[in-house]
C-alpha cells in the first residue's frame, strides 16, 4: 500500500496544488473576461450555472459518499471492503449521471431558449450532456484517493487534468470560438471535459495497480443511499436554487432603473468579483477536503479527543485566515480588480463583499466537519431554508435597490446558514468558544483596516495591515507563544 502523509503535510501539499489550480481558473476567467466583455461572462455564468446544476443532480452525493464509506472502512480496518464500496457507487453513479446525460441532451434547446434566453447556449449543454457520466464517475475515485489520503497521487492527476483542459479550452478558443460567446462556452465546456476523462483514465489505472485486497461480497447499497441520497438533496436544492438565482437576477435588475445593461451587472459581481473573493478560500477548501474523511475516520474509531482537538484548531484557523484575507481584499480592491480586469467598479463591488471573507472561510470549514461527522440530513434542512428566504429576498430586493439588494440577500442568508451550522456543529461535539475571542478578532481586523487605509500606497497598507492586526492579535492574546511554537513544530521534530 502506498505511503500515507499525516494529515497537515496532505493539507499542505493539496494546498499548493489547488492554489495553482485556482491560479490557472481564475487566469482563464480573467482572459475570457477581457475576450467577451461583462455582458459576455454574464451569458458564460449563466450556461455554466445551468451546466453545474446538471453535474450535481448527476453526482447526486455520491462523491461525499464514496469518500465517507471509504473512511469508515479504513477506520475500522477493514481494507478488503473498500473494493464494494467502489463497485456500488459506480453502479450508482452511471444510473443517476445517465439519466440525467440523456434528460439534459433532450431538454437543451429549451432550456437555451426559455431558461438562458439564448439559443447560443444549446451547443454547450449538449456538449456537457455527452460528458456528464465521465465527469460523475470522476467524483467517484476522487472521493476514493481523499479518503485513503493518497493526496500526492491525486494532486500530480489533478495538476495534469487541469493542464489538458487549459491546452483544450486555449486551443479551442484561438483557433475557433473567437469572441463568439456561444463557441467561447463550448470551448470551455470541452476543455473541462476532456481533463475529465484524462483523470478518470488516470485514476482508474492507478486504482487497478494497487492490487488491494477483496474480501467477501459485501452489499453497500442501503449505506450508500442513506449517506448519498441526503447529500444529493442537499446538493441538488442548493445548485436548483443557485441556477434559479443566477436565471432570475438578471430579468428582476432589468426592473431597476438605474442599471443599464443587467446582465453586464451580473457579470461583474459573479464573474469578477467572487473568483478574486475566494481565490484565497483554496487553502480551506484544501482543509475541507481532507476533514471529510479524517473526522469520518475518528467518529468510526470513537476518537472524541482528536474531533475536538480538529474542531478548534480549524475553527480558529479559518477565523484568523478569513480575516487575514478579508482586510488584504479590502485594501487592495481596487488595485486588483484595475490589474486584473480594468474595471474600477469590480474594485468597489469586492471591498464590499471582502467584509464577508471571515464568516465566507469558517463556512467552508464548518460545512465539511458536519459533513464528516455525519449530519448530512440536518445541512439539507438548512440548505433548503436559507436558498429559499435567498430566492425570496432577490425577487423583492433586486427590481427595488439593485445590486445593493442583492448583497443584502447575499449577507442575510450565507449569515443565517453559518449560524445554523455552526451551532450544530458545537452541539454534536459539545466544544463551547467563548464569544469573547471571535469578537474581538474581527473588531482587531476591522481597527487595523481603518488605520491602514489612511496610507496612500497599496504596499504600505498592505504591511501597516499585517503589522498592526499581528500586534492587535498578539497583545489581545489571540494569537500566544504556543502557536507559535506549535506552528515550528509541525515543520520541525526534535
Amino acid at each position: 500500500m502506498p505511503r500515507k502523509l499525516p494529515i497537515f503535510y496532505s493539507a499542505l501539499l493539496l494546498t499548493g496544488v489547488n492554489l495553482l489550480l485556482r491560479l490557472i481558473s481564475t487566469s482563464f476567467q480573467v482572459y475570457i473576461s477581457s475576450l467577451l466583455g461583462a455582458a459576455g461572462v454574464g451569458l458564460l455564468q449563466l450556461v455554466m450555472s445551468v451546466g453545474m446544476l446538471a453535474m450535481t443532480a448527476g453526482m447526486a452525493g455520491v462523491r461525499t459518499a464514496t469518500m465517507y464509506l471509504t473512511a469508515e472502512e479504513l477506520g475500522r480496518k477493514r481494507p478488503q471492503n473498500v473494493h464494494w464500496v467502489l463497485r456500488g457507487a459506480f453502479q450508482y453513479s452511471i444510473l443517476a449521471s445517465g439519466i440525467l446525460s440523456l434528460g439534459l441532451f433532450s431538454a437543451a434547446p429549451w432550456l437555451a431558449e426559455h431558461w438562458i434566453g439564448d439559443i447560443r447556449a444549446l451547443a454547450s449543454l449538449r456538449t456537457f450532456s455527452s460528458f456528464l457520466p465521465v465527469v460523475c464517475l470522476c467524483g467517484c475515485m476522487t472521493g476514493y484517493f481523499t479518503a485513503a489520503n493518497r493526496i500526492g497521487t491525486l494532486a500530480a492527476v489533478e495538476i495534469a487534468e487541469q493542464l489538458c483542459s487549459m491546452a483544450v479550452t486555449m486551443g479551442a478558443l484561438i483557433l475557433w470560438a473567437g469572441r463568439d460567446p456561444g463557441r467561447a462556452c463550448q470551448s470551455v465546456v470541452l476543455g473541462s471535459s476532456v481533463g475529465s476523462c484524462l483523470t478518470l483514465l488516470c485514476l482508474l489505472i492507478l486504482r487497478h495497480r494497487e492490487r488491494a485486497p477483496r474480501g467477501a461480497r459485501l452489499p453497500v447499497a442501503r449505506r450508500l443511499l442513506h449517506t448519498a441520497v441526503p447529500l444529493a438533496l442537499a446538493d441538488d436544492v442548493k445548485a436548483g436554487i443557485s441556477t434559479l438565482e443566477n436565471l432570475m437576477v438578471p430579468k428582476r435588475l432589468s426592473l431597476f432603473t438605474e442599471i443599464g445593461n443587467p446582465l453586464a451587472a451580473f457579470g461583474l459581481v459573479c464573474g469578477m468579483v467572487f473568483p478574486v473573493l475566494m481565490f484565497p478560500a483554496a487553502i480551506l477548501f484544501a482543509l475541507a477536503e481532507l476533514l471529510i474523511p479524517e473526522l469520518a475516520r475518528c467518529r468510526a474509531a470513537g476518537s472524541q479527543q482528536r474531533i475536538h482537538y480538529l474542531v478548534r484548531r480549524c475553527l480558529r484557523f479559518a477565523l484568523l485566515y478569513g480575516c487575514l484575507c478579508g482586510g488584504l481584499l479590502f485594501l487592495l480592491a481596487k488595485q486588483l480588480c484595475l490589474w486584473l480586469y480594468d474595471s474600477p467598479q469590480a474594485g468597489e463591488y469586492l471591498k464590499l463583499y471582502a467584509f464577508l471573507a471571515p464568516m465566507l472561510y469558517c463556512d467552508a470549514i464548518t460545512d465539511a466537519m458536519t459533513k464528516g461527522l455525519g449530519q448530512q440530513k440536518v445541512c439539507v434542512r438548512y440548505n433548503i431554508l436559507t436558498s429559499a428566504m435567498d430566492v425570496t429576498f432577490l425577487y423583492f430586493l433586486l427590481p427595488r435597490y439593485g445590486m445593493e439588494g442583492y448583497f443584502l440577500s447575499f449577507l442575510v442568508t450565507h449569515l443565517v446558514n453559518f449560524l445554523l451550522s455552526i451551532r450544530l456543529l458545537l452541539k454534536i461535539t459539545g466544544i463551547t468558544i467563548p464569544f469573547y475571542r471571535p469578537a474581538l478578532t474581527i473588531a482587531a481586523t476591522l481597527f487595523s483596516a481603518f488605520l491602514a487605509d489612511f496610507a496612500s500606497l497599496p504596499l504600505v497598507q498592505a504591511a501597516g495591515f499585517l503589522g498592526l492586526l499581528g500586534s492587535a492579535l498578539f497583545l489581545l492574546k489571540i494569537i500566544q507563544k504556543e502557536d507559535f511554537l506549535w506552528i515550528r513544530g509541525l515543520f520541525h521534530k526534535d
